[in-house]
């Protein structure tokens, strides 16, 4: 048996092909595993539970067959479907953890998250961050008219999209010692996380002690998974 990680499906009805391929994976692999997390960004954007698009019923549905079959689900926020909330989550069955949350695998105590919060050299991110995640405005977003919030988030992902063009790669990069940080903070040795779309498994060094960072793909062309078994943590791609 096997834990699975998943990221940055950034599912949106202009991408049928990665969802058909999540689709997949939800009936076939994950129907194995002890567990299914999910890293945060499983939609390219979230506008509020009460949106009525298909798609999310659809992904609800499919998650809830999954739990409904022995298989539980938990899911971190993302930057980009941070305002998921209770009752999307209570429809699909899954359980909604803290943007920090350290798991005992098989005998490793691992942290995972979805990521955005390493990215430390990228201040202007930092800040608007720190600032649409502040609860009053989110209150006030999520009670505007649903047309209202459609264009707000697409003027939102406009200028991120801008931003991110004048950017070095570096910068939208996590930081090295930000990654040390949360990792002795915790007392772990395993990290895994998305956000980045940068698939590897890193060595550092944290606790004084070798350790390893294991970050997951987007699911563009292909799609990602950490499998963490007994005997190992793999990073895996797969065709859609």
């Amino acid at each position: 048996m096997a834990t699975l990680f998943i990221a940055d499906l950034h599912l949106q009805t202009e991408e049928p092909a990665i969802t058909a391929g999540f689709l997949r994976f939800l009936r076939g692999e994950a129907r194995n595993a002890d567990a299914l997390y999910i890293l945060g960004d499983l939609f390219e954007a979230w506008i509020g539970d009460d949106d009525p698009e298909p798609l999310h019923r659809e992904i609800a549905k499919e998650i809830k067959e999954l739990v409904n079959s022995g298989v539980p689900c938990s899911f971190i926020h993302g930057n980009r479907d941070f305002l998921l909330g209770k009752r999307f989550a209570r429809d699909c069955g899954m359980t909604l953890l803290a943007e920090e949350k350290v798991l005992n695998l098989y005998g490793r105590d691992v942290l995972i998250m979805h990521g955005d919060t390493l990215c430390t050299d990228d201040a202007g991110y930092q800040a608007f961050r720190a600032k649409v995640h502040q609860p009053w405005l989110q209150t006030l977003f999520l009670a505007l008219p649903l047309f209202i919030r459609r264009r707000i988030a697409a003027k939102m992902r406009d200028g991120s999209k801008t931003a991110n063009r004048q950017k070095s790669m570096e910068i939208m990069d996590v930081n090295p010692q930000a990654v040390v940080n949360v990792m002795e903070k915790h007392q772990v040795q395993w990290l895994i996380h998305g956000h980045t779309h940068r698939p590897a498994i890193h060595t550092l060094t944290a606790n004084g002690q070798p350790a390893s960072r294991v970050v997951l793909g987007a699911w563009h062309e292909e799609g990602s998974m950490v499998k963490v078994t007994t005997d190992s943590v793999d990073l895996i791609a797969f065709p859609f």
